[in-house]
C-alpha cells in the first residue's frame, strides 16, 4: 500500500503497518538502488535499538525530507550517514530521526535480503572503496563531466 495515496506520512504508515516498501527517488544510493527499477523493504526502526554501522535507513532530515543513505559512523546519541554515490556525508543525524532501516531490497528485479552474504560483501568491497571512489568522482569524474558540457556549449 502507498502511503501517500492514504496521505500519511511515512511515520503514521510504519506505525500502522510495520513495514513500507518504497521505489527511491534519486541517485544517491547508486549503483545498488536505482530509481524507477529497484524498490527497498524498510523495517519500522524500534526505539529500542541502535542501528549498526553500514545500515542503510530513512531518516527524516531538514523540512520533513525523506533520506535513505547508509551509516558510516554510529555514535552516542546519533549517526553520520552517506548515499552510497555522494561525496559528502550527513553528520550528526540524531536517534529520534531514524525511522525506519533496510531489511530488504529488490535490485533488477530479484529480492535480496540484508544478510544475503552477496549483498553482505558488496557493502564491505563498497565502503572500502570509499575514499577512492569519492577521489576519483572529485578530482576525476566531475572536472571532466564539466569540460565535456563546456565544450557542448551548456
Amino acid at each position: 500500500m502507498d502511503p501517500t495515496a492514504n496521505k500519511m506520512s511515512f511515520e503514521e504508515y510504519l506505525d500502522t503497518y510495520g513495514e513500507l516498501t518504497y521505489a527511491n527517488q534519486g541517485v544517491s544510493m547508486l549503483p545498488l538502488i536505482k530509481q524507477g527499477r529497484d524498490m527497498v523493504i524498510l523495517k519500522k526502526k524500534d526505539k529500542n535499538t541502535r542501528c549498526k554501522k553500514y545500515d542503510v535507513a530513512m531518516y527524516v532530515g531538514p523540512e520533513h525530507k525523506y533520506i535513505l543513505h547508509r551509516i558510516i559512523k554510529v555514535k552516542d546519541n546519533g549517526y553520520d550517514f552517506l548515499g552510497d554515490n555522494l561525496l559528502v556525508k550527513e553528520p550528526d543525524v540524531k536517534e529520534d530521526q531514524v525511522i525506519a532501516v533496510m531489511t530488504e531490497f529488490v535490485h533488477k528485479g530479484k529480492r535480496h535480503s540484508v544478510t544475503d552474504k552477496g549483498y553482505l560483501w558488496y557493502v564491505s568491497i563498497w565502503m572500502f572503496l570509499t575514499p577512492v571512489r569519492i577521489f576519483v568522482k572529485k578530482y576525476i569524474w566531475i572536472p571532466i563531466h564539466k569540460l565535456i558540457n563546456k565544450l557542448r556549449g551548456k
